[in-house]
């Protein structure tokens, strides 16, 4: 570890009980996406964050809800910015006698802060705040800006506040790259696998169950779908992304017993690759949607109603965010290893927008989206000495 990468760290030291008073303060305030209101989480955080001459702004959707929470650090030489993004919103708690704590308690016990939210990612916006308060007092120095963005629709899969920052009235001109705060300190995601995802509505004749004549039932039409779109052949694994998977994730139909239903809808989930497409899986669901409309000829066509479509992605062996990150994790003797990801992540919504995007190194941690979430305390130091050294590379 050399001179420069120790007094990072000693600074990060010095900043934990901080951190933790500030990520303790943030659990004890339910932000469940979709479910809580974000009121007071967002005004202890623009408090905490306009104390320390970030000038915060809430992101704001068209209904005028919150969703998000951004504040900017402005260089004094031209250059890109660079986002540091984490979720201010987080899962579900689920059982709460499965938890040993209460989820919104914020205990410290054993070297560990529990929670929900501790590791996803309240941690990860208490780790950013800090690093942008210290910035702010050497801006002049920096090339660019540096952004915060904390996003209150994460959860949901909305993702309201990263699509308000990057393609409302204020988007940054230039984005450089995006550091995503996920929890984990062994793996770096620098890819994953596209989705697309679509409802299909799938359409049969109404009648009665009981009717001497059979009428076309939407749920057998859908039967035959789903047994046709899972008989696909798919492509396997390469180039380091797992093989492209299409997954039947929800059916919707009928009502009582007496009616034969003329409507269901089903949700298929296709994880794509780079040899694998969204085009070949528009393609592919197109096709088999079509074939089996054409064996039900007295019905009406099913609908493809299309809901997401963002690509699959990896950056370079030495594109400037992946080698940053890298190179500072090994620096304070963490060997993180960069990997692709299986499931999408807010990274291939930013491929879609051509901005390059990193996910996945925080505090060690256990109960994700589980009971009993928690980090472990004693790597928080250095997680943000990390994106320290990492945001300084950039900006230099």
């Amino acid at each position: 570890m050399n001179a420069s990468s120790l007094s990072v760290l000693e600074r990060a030291r010095a900043d934990l009980d901080s951190v933790l008073d500030l990520t303790r303060d943030l659990v004890r305030i339910p932000t469940r996406g979709g479910i809580d209101p974000y009121d007071d989480a967002i005004d202890l955080l623009t408090t905490w964050l306009g104390e320390r001459d970030l000038s915060p702004q809430v992101l704001r959707e068209g209904t005028g809800a919150p969703v998000g929470v951004t504040a900017r650090v402005r260089g004094g030489r031209p250059g890109p910015t660079w986002v540091l993004d984490a979720c201010l919103d987080t899962a579900p708690v689920g059982d709460t006698t499965a938890w040993k704590y209460d989820p919104f308690a914020a205990v410290l016990e054993d070297g560990w802060l529990w929670g929900r939210g501790a590791a996803d990612s309240k941690s990860g916006v208490a780790i950013f705040s800090h690093l942008a308060a210290h910035l702010v007092g050497d801006a002049e120095n920096l090339a660019g800006d540096l952004a915060v963005l904390f996003d209150l629709d994460e959860h949901t899969g909305g993702f309201g506040g990263a699509k308000a920052f990057f393609e409302g009235p204020d988007a940054p001109d230039q984005v450089g790259g995006v550091m995503i705060g996920y929890p984990g300190m062994d793996k770096l995601v620098i890819g994953g696998r596209g989705v697309y995802r679509v409802r299909l509505h799938v359409h049969g004749i109404a009648g009665h169950s009981g009717g001497s004549r059979p009428t076309p039932s939407a749920i057998s039409k859908a039967a035959d779908l789903v047994r046709a779109l899972e008989a696909e052949p798919l492509p396997e694994a390469a180039d380091g992304f797992a093989a492209g998977r299409l997954t039947v994730t929800a059916i919707t139909a009928g009502n009582g017993f007496s009616v034969v239903p003329d409507l269901c809808t089903l949700n298929v989930d296709v994880r794509t690759t780079p040899t694998f497409t969204n085009e070949h899986a528009v393609d592919l669901v197109t096709d088999v949607v079509a074939k089996v409309d054409a064996d039900w000829a007295d019905t009406a066509p099913t609908l493809i109603e299309a809901r997401t479509r963002w690509p699959a992605y990896a950056l370079a062996s030495d594109a400037p965010l992946r080698t940053a990150l890298l190179d500072a994790a090994r620096a304070h003797g963490i060997p993180v290893q960069a990997k692709i990801a299986g499931p999408s992540n807010i990274g291939n919504y930013l491929a879609g927008l051509g901005i390059p995007a990193t996910a996945g190194f925080g505090a060690v941690h256990e109960g994700l989206h589980a009971a009993n979430e928690r980090i472990r305390v004693d790597t928080v130091p250095v997680v943000q000495a990390v994106y320290e050294d990492a945001v300084r590379t950039l900006m230099g």
